[in-house]
């Protein structure tokens, strides 16, 4: 583990003060304020889970948020030098007062031996969170510290919400070798979307490092790591090829998974351990999807499988809660003790009807073969999708996007009381952004 990290550190270092064959990026900084940008993203968020179980309280919220993003410019000279700021403010609409899922925050109350107990008040009905980031330049390597929302496989920050998960640490992401990219970080702070304490999961030290190669405009690989002190080792790799048919069709093959050890600290859910025992827990997890597109047109088959003592478990171990990049990931990620899914996914473009920005997705997922703990019997799951999503093209509200999106969700028996339970869920966003500089 620690020979990996400090190889990549060293590649870091070492791609910083080699000369390359292509132009760098700091040799082309403008400066501090002529290359600054800024911007607003003003989104209304609505989520209903309607729980199909008559002892199972429903969720329910609605908000308003502003995400504020700036981002300077670099200095000029051989070591550029800048500042970015992250943040949002929002409030909720209507009453909120079964929310659970992740958009609103709750106030600190008391549980039934009269101690603080997280999530146990009321919603708040407004509120603010943010932070700022210093960043440094050299050649094609740049080097932040501060408050970031990530994109990284094994530590990727949840945007499906009001507001991004924030991260606090240092990220060093390197394009020193064409077509390569690199990137090693330590982050000390995780803050979920409906949390206002900065390190609201409690992060002691998540060190990432990683690699993604293009060879071809066809071909891509990648590779990512990450140790959650005290929680979790995880490894990430992925392979994608296009093939180029007749008639500009295509035809797109994806291998991705992940293999994860767990820490007797590590928080699993507890159905999908398949025993009692909390060391020695590991999972691996992988799928292959092929993609054929022509035209509007575009299919999707996938097929995705877990083996190991316990399920896939993300964003509990302070490992980012959106960590999943797999196909069979929507309400439901399929993600039990030795589960087994196959999907079939359509996905309609409205261009082709003179509608540009309308898109039609829909999606079936079943899986099965789930062990769960204390049943004898197969635990099943499946999940009907629905999405449609409309991009504004051209004029005042250009980039304006309307989402709306539906998942019906059916465990059987086995299942039904050990993971989601039964629900029917609709989440509505209208995202308008604005550019500010």
């Amino acid at each position: 583990m620690q020979k990996a990290q400090k190889l990549t550190l060293a590649v870091l270092i070492q791609a910083a003060l080699i000369s390359t064959v292509y132009a760098s990026e700091q040799s082309e900084a403008k400066g501090f304020v002529e290359d600054a940008e800024g911007t607003v993203l003003f989104r209304t968020g609505y989520i209903n889970r309607d729980k199909k179980a008559p002892d199972v309280k429903d969720q329910s919220s609605a908000a308003q948020s502003a995400i504020v993003k700036l981002e300077s410019g670099f200095t000029q000279g051989v070591v550029g030098f800048g500042v970015n700021a992250v943040g949002d403010a929002s409030f909720k609409l209507g009453n909120n007062k079964n929310a659970g899922n992740g958009m609103i925050p709750r106030e600190t109350g008391l549980n039934g031996d009269g101690e603080l107990a997280k999530g146990a008040g009321d919603t708040y009905d407004h509120w603010a969170r943010g932070g700022a980031s210093v960043k440094a330049r050299v050649s094609n390597t740049t080097v932040e510290y501060g408050t970031q929302v990530l994109d990284i496989p094994v530590l990727a920050s949840n945007t499906g919400r009001m507001v991004p998960e924030y991260f606090t640490g240092v990220l060093a992401t390197s394009h020193e070798i064409e077509n390569l990219e690199v990137i090693a970080g330590k982050f000390t702070k995780n803050q979920y979307s409906d949390q206002i304490n900065t390190d609201g999961e409690n992060l002691d030290r998540a060190v990432v490092w990683g690699a993604k190669y293009k060879f071809s405009d066809a071909l891509n690989a990648s590779y990512y790591g990450l140790d959650s002190k005290n929680k979790l080792e995880r490894h990430y790799v992925n392979a994608n090829y296009k093939q180029a048919l007749a008639n500009d069709s295509s035809l797109t093959y994806d291998f991705s998974g992940y293999h994860t050890e767990f820490d007797e600290q590590a928080a699993t859910y507890s159905s999908t351990i398949g025993n009692k025992d909390v060391s020695g827990r590991s999972n691996n997890i992988w799928a292959i999807s092929g993609t054929y597109n022509t035209g509007a047109h575009n299919v999707m088959l996938a097929y995705q499988q877990n083996t190991g003592n316990t399920g896939y478990d993300y964003g509990q171990n302070a490992d980012g809660y959106q960590s999943i990049y797999l196909p069979n990931s929507y309400l439901s990620d399929f993600v039990g003790n030795h589960e087994k899914s196959a999907q079939v996914q359509y996905t309609y473009d409205f261009s082709a009807m003179n509608v540009p920005g309308l898109t039609w997705t829909t999606a079936y997922v079943y899986g099965w073969d789930i062990n769960v703990a204390g049943e004898t019997g197969e635990g099943k799951e499946n999940e009907f999708f629905n999405q449609v999503k409309y991009t504004v093209q051209s004029g005042f509200a250009k980039d304006a996007s309307l989402r709306v999106r539906n998942s019906i969700y059916r465990a059987n028996d086995v299942y039904e009381g050990a993971y989601i339970g039964d629900t029917n869920e609709w989440r509505l966003f209208l995202d308008i952004p604005v550019k500010l500089f």
